[in-house]
């Protein structure tokens, strides 16, 4: 019962293009990047002309923005488009060998078409990057057109089933009208209207990264749903002499690995929820004009798309290890998710860099909110925040003002964690400029501290969404267990980072023991509804592929049965043995 609550209140429909196709299929890219960059940067008549096309699949495309030679730092890339006034086309140029494109899904083999990003030139000036319409292969034969070298780029870790390609452009043509103008245009003489914001043409990087959030939840639930399953099924070794073997599940090192991940699906989870809305309500604003919002959702994009990739990344392993041996088989489908998932610290901008993207935002409305200046959104904390209860105490002196049985506490000592060490990075970054360094210097010494205060902020912002979950959940039972998780997460955070809670005055040395109690007291208190929990998800054995995980528990007999069916059984005598086996025992 508690399952089927929770699942209602966890399962709301799947947004279509996710639905449609994933990243790891060949017309991925199709649906989640080359689609919403159509409907977000095209004018009405141009996504008249395109989407008709594109949803048909005449038009096949792909995103094409990552270079060999640069990646997150999008605005080194060096794919030109040169505007040509006499035919009113866009020649396009990939002048250096670090300039082939690289890594785009579908490009490979299977699009035709490719949004691509490229330095804008006309009338002799560089307007930064645009994205334009490029064909790449014909319509009627596939064949590549005139001057473009497209290919596969070969084996990766994962994603076999995609094939990633390359794409280098030798003067190739194309219409004016094939950059995308709904912000930003060139007349047909060549004269450039700008944009009311630089950060538009960023708008697919910032709807992936609101995606990408919540695929870190789905990824880290499959395998929490896998392992706890598992768990549950697997006896071994004796709790007390002469009992039967006990559930895995029962030993509190096994709870202590899993149910802090079980607790951070769930914080994913609601996050997910939060980013998508919040992206198409902003995106509501920027169709009325209205981009006073942009750069915090920038900004919170790109930090909760490296806080959520790293922690689920991690959390898979954590998964696979926790289910022994037979986590590392195939038949688990663990190390599958593992491959799969991981490229998201990579893909859509890497994690670091992503991190000091948060910071430089966070700093420059940390530097407003000491100017007097009130900010709002996520950061308002920064105004909040009394500045004097920010400075160094003498130990002694320190308020703790952690209760760690309250949720409400809890989140008040997140903020002022965040607070602290957005204090501590923009201070850093301010010795460094004072030790006459430039500012890229500046940046680049502090940036260790600078990552610690994004982490912290977006841990926060995790915090407190999922505590404001908890006020929309009627039902007793499914408030309590999810009360539970969050308050597991919360105390497993602060278990993790101790030194700066500490650090801040935020909690004596007497609660960070008790902190350690409360935790196991939450591990015994959630175990009755562990396999609940997980099945809250709703993942039907065809989704997660597991045998390990199976919903009916069944799990020795199915992993008999996937191992007969190993192609290495197929004959009870392998060729090898004739070939190399049999001519070596000969010779002995």
């Amino acid at each position: 019962c508690l399952a089927v609550c929770l699942c209602l209140c966890v399962c709301p429909s799947v947004p279509f293009s996710i639905a449609k196709s994933h990243f790891n299929e060949a017309l991925g890219l199709h649906y989640v990047m080359f689609l919403p960059t159509l409907r977000n940067l095209a004018t009405p008549a141009q996504q008249e002309k395109w989407l008709p096309l594109s949803l048909s699949f005449r038009v096949l495309g792909t995103y094409a923005q990552t270079e060999m030679g640069h990646g997150t730092h999008i605005r080194a890339l060096e794919t030109t488009a040169t505007y040509d006034p006499s035919t009113q086309e866009f020649v396009l140029n990939s002048p250096t060998i670090s300039s082939i494109k690289w890594w785009p899904g579908g490009l490979g083999k299977t699009s035709n078409h490719a949004v691509v990003l490229a330095q804008l030139y006309t009338q002799g000036h560089c307007h930064g990057l645009h994205a334009f319409i490029v064909p790449i292969r014909s319509m009627s034969t596939h064949e590549p057109l005139p001057g473009v070298v497209v290919g596969d780029i070969g084996p990766k870790f994962g994603f076999d089933e995609v094939d990633n390609g390359f794409l280098k452009l030798e003067n190739v043509r194309i219409p004016r009208d094939y950059m995308l103008m709904k912000y930003s245009k060139v007349e047909p003489d060549g004269t450039y209207l700008k944009p009311p914001s630089d950060k538009l043409t960023y708008g697919t990087m910032v709807f992936i990264r609101s995606l990408i959030v919540g695929e870190s939840a789905r990824a880290l639930a499959k395998s929490c749903t896998i392992a706890i399953r598992y768990s549950a099924v697997r006896h071994q070794s004796e709790l007390r002499p002469g009992e039967p073997e006990p559930q895995i599940l029962d030993y509190q090192t096994q709870q202590y690995k899993l149910f802090p991940l079980l607790a951070t699906a769930y914080a994913f989870h609601f996050v997910g929820q939060y980013m998508s809305q919040t992206y198409h309500r902003i995106t509501g604003d920027i169709n009325q004009g209205d981009f006073s919002q942009l750069p915090e959702l920038h900004a919170l994009s790109a930090g909760l798309k490296a806080f959520t990739t790293w922690a689920a990344s991690s959390g898979i392993e954590v998964c696979r290890m926790a289910c022994g041996g037979h986590g590392y088989s195939r038949c688990s489908s663990l190390p599958d998710i593992y491959v799969t998932f991981t490229p998201t610290c990579t893909y859509e901008g890497e994690n670091t860099v992503m991190m000091l993207q948060t910071a430089r935002y966070l700093v420059k409305s940390y530097t407003q909110a000491c100017e007097g200046q009130q900010v709002g959104g996520m950061v308002s904390y920064l105004s909040e925040t009394p500045h004097h209860r920010l400075q160094p105490q003498p130990l002694s002196s320190r308020p703790t003002v952690v209760d760690i049985s309250d949720l409400a506490s809890l989140v008040e000592a997140y903020k002022l964690r965040a607070a602290k060490l957005v204090e501590l990075a923009a201070r850093s970054v301010q010795g460094e400029l004072q030790r006459r360094k430039s500012k890229e210097e500046a940046w680049n010494s502090a940036s260790i501290d600078l990552v610690r205060a994004s982490d912290a902020h977006c841990h926060y912002v995790v915090v407190k969404l999922f505590c404001a979950k908890l006020g929309e959940v009627g039902d007793t039972a499914v408030h309590s267990a999810l009360s539970s998780l969050a308050l597991l997460y919360a105390l497993h955070g602060i278990a993790q980072h101790s030194g700066d809670f500490l650090q801040a005055g935020l909690l004596s040395g007497p609660q960070v023991t008790q902190v350690s109690q409360r935790l196991k007291e939450l591990l015994a208190q959630l175990r009755p509804n562990a396999v609940a929990l997980v099945d809250a998800f709703d993942y039907r054995d065809e989704m997660l592929n597991s045998v390990l995980g199976r919903y009916d528990g069944n799990v020795y007999e199915n992993m008999f049965d996937w191992a007969k069916k190993s192609p290495l059984n197929r004959t009870q005598v392998h060729e090898s043995y004739h070939k190399y086996l049999k001519p070596l025992q000969a010779k002995l």
